[in-house]
């Protein structure tokens, strides 16, 4: 005799049979899921943690040495001509100026100026670069001719004193120029430093000199 099975019995049967696979499934998915992400996190590094160790890495190894660029090596470059023209100038007060104000601010640049050109020609040295790349004469603002620095030499007294003060306000007002263009553009953090400083004490100079000409 065939045993009589109930129709919806058969169906709820079927139901549950489907709704188990499908279970049976979805944690196998899961788990699979679940393996991926923990390579991701853990057994295998993804592409943008491993690029991001290599970028690390990289920095890392490179030091000091990858902190500069272009900009820190221009300034270095042409800043080094700049004071050192700034010092000529200063030496030839000797025998010549009058003006106490003037000679107290002369020596002031000597000691400012002086230290600033060892340090960057140490920053060059290390960074592998020349201390001269033909800049000297282009794009070097401040800088005085030969005919300047011949008529300056030739003066003394309180017209040494204007003079001096007239070719210095604009010798500082390139420096500044440059020191400012290194603020925005430049990398190395050393060199900003420099550059903030010049602008800071040689802005205040400028400011000195002009009072200073309004009573010579």
């Amino acid at each position: 005799m065939r045993a009589f099975i109930n129709p919806s019995a058969r169906k709820l049967a079927l139901t549950g049979a489907v709704a188990a696979g499908a279970l049976l499934l979805a944690a196998c998915g899961g788990g699979s899921a679940d393996d991926t992400s923990a390579m991701d996190h853990g057994g295998k590094p993804s592409v943008s943690t491993t690029a991001s160790a290599s970028a690390s890495a990289g920095a890392s190894a490179s030091g000091s040495a990858g902190a500069f660029n272009d900009a820190d090596v221009m300034f270095a470059q042409m800043m080094i001509p700049h004071h050192e023209q700034a010092l000529q100038m200063a030496k030839l007060a000797g025998g010549r100026a009058e003006d106490a104000e003037i000679k107290k601010l002369v020596g002031e640049i000597e000691k400012a100026q002086d230290p600033e050109i060892r340090t960057m020609r140490t920053w060059l040295e290390a960074w592998g670069k020349p201390e001269s790349a033909g800049h000297a004469g282009h794009g070097m603002a401040g800088m005085m001719s030969d005919q300047d620095m011949k008529e300056l030499a030739a003066a003394k007294g309180k017209a040494f004193d204007r003079r001096f003060a007239e070719l210095m306000i604009a010798h500082h007002e390139g420096a500044v120029e440059m020191a400012r263009t290194e603020q925005k553009e430049g990398s190395d953090a050393a060199a900003k430093k420099v550059a903030d400083d010049v602008v800071r004490t040689q802005a205040a100079e400028i400011a000195q000199l002009k009072r200073i000409l309004t009573r010579l």
